[in-house]
């Protein structure tokens, strides 16, 4: 729990201190997808098949709800401030790798035992965040271009 609530400090910190692209209103979509994008997908892996869960394992806690809430959306808002729109497929495809690094490295960090650690693996393992990293964060960033391009659209003609 330590680890966690360091993180949500300095995350939300940075994000706020950083962020120089996201309107406040691209900022609550962001911040709103995430959290219901996020809890979602755990419902399913982490309560119903029991791949990784927060804290425990056959408990729902209100702690759980810290990382959907006040850190994940955040990563995320740090992740499309720095995303190299308009430079070369090479750029974008280095940023994406970086960002998988450090999800995973952070991932690794989550899973030390209590009181510092939170996370904690099922069936899942560190391959398949590798895998499935890279392909949440480009759902991250399709929905960001959808914001942006209704933010330019008026809703009927």
């Amino acid at each position: 729990m330590i680890g966690l609530i360091i993180a949500i400090i300095a995350v939300n910190f940075t994000v706020f201190k950083i962020n120089k692209l996201l309107t406040k209103t691209q900022i609550l979509n962001i911040w709103t997808f995430t959290m219901s994008f996020q809890t979602g997908f755990d419902i399913f892996v982490s309560v119903k098949y029991h791949g990784y869960w927060y804290f425990e394992r056959d408990t729902i806690e209100w702690s759980d709800i810290l990382p959907h809430l006040l850190l994940v959306p955040a990563v995320n808002i740090i992740f499309l401030n720095g995303y190299p729109f308009g430079k070369s497929l090479m750029k974008q495809l280095l940023y994406f790798a970086f960002w998988t690094i450090g999800i995973l490295i952070y991932e690794i960090i989550a899973l030390v035992p209590e009181p510092w650690g939170y996370f904690r693996y099922g069936w899942w393992n560190l391959w398949y965040s590798v895998i499935l990293d890279p392909i949440l964060l480009f759902i991250l960033l399709s929905y960001y271009k959808l914001i942006c391009k209704f933010d330019t659209q008026p809703i009927s003609k």
